[in-house]
């Protein structure tokens, strides 16, 4: 009976001390690398720790691209409502213009020629002319930008004769090419006269108005 009582104390004395042991193996870790050393395994406890310090320093890295990830995203999405904001500035600009041109271009039209013709935008197929109208035997047909180029020029002409082909009842005895624009640089009004074409503005002609005969 002895021995019984004494052996469950041993083994309970066993069981506290080695609680202890895995505690302070868990929590010091001097006594960790000096138990380690005892066992001949230090230096793989030593590699092991700084393996588990390279690993945090990698997912602290990674946590860093995540965040720098995330800010290249919220400026992405910053640029594109720029780029939404000034392309709906841009339309209403160009609408304004439009709007603009055909009223001063109906003024004068009526003032100086007693032509009263109603002015709009028709489309050709997958063309669009900003500027048409046609009142007895003359037609109206040009464009409205708020700068304009070569290009331009070029396209109006295209334009007309698309017209000529596909809607051959829209074109009329005599023309009037027009383009209204704030702006145009110099060597697009040196075409334009080239090629008969009216450019005026609200403040006054930039080339000289002419009517064709078709």
């Amino acid at each position: 009976m002895l021995k019984y009582f004494l052996g469950k104390f041993i083994f309970r004395g066993m069981s506290k001390l080695k609680e202890e042991f895995l505690e302070l193996l868990d929590k010091d870790k001097e006594f960790r690398y000096t138990v380690a050393g005892y066992l001949g395994l230090s230096d793989v406890l030593k590699s092991l720790d700084r393996l588990g310090e390279g690993q945090n320093k990698l997912w602290e890295e990674v946590r860093l691209l995540r965040e720098g990830q995330n800010k290249l995203w919220e400026e992405v999405r910053e640029l594109r409502t720029t780029q939404n904001r000034i392309a709906i500035t841009l339309d209403r600009l160009t609408i304004s213009v439009e709007e603009e041109g055909l009223d001063v271009i109906k003024h004068r039209l009526k003032n100086e020629l007693g032509l009263e013709v109603e002015l709009a935008r028709i489309f050709i197929g997958d063309k669009e002319i900003n500027i048409y109208g046609a009142k007895g035997d003359t037609c109206i047909i040009g464009e409205a930008t708020v700068r304009l180029g070569i290009s331009l020029i070029r396209e109006l002409e295209e334009k007309i004769e698309v017209l000529k082909r596909m809607r051959p009842e829209l074109i009329k005895p005599k023309m009037i090419k027009v383009i209204y624009t704030d702006y145009a640089v110099p060597s697009a009004l040196d075409l334009a006269r080239e090629h008969d074409i009216w450019v005026l503005n609200w403040r006054g002609d930039l080339t000289p108005r002419k009517t064709l005969y078709s």
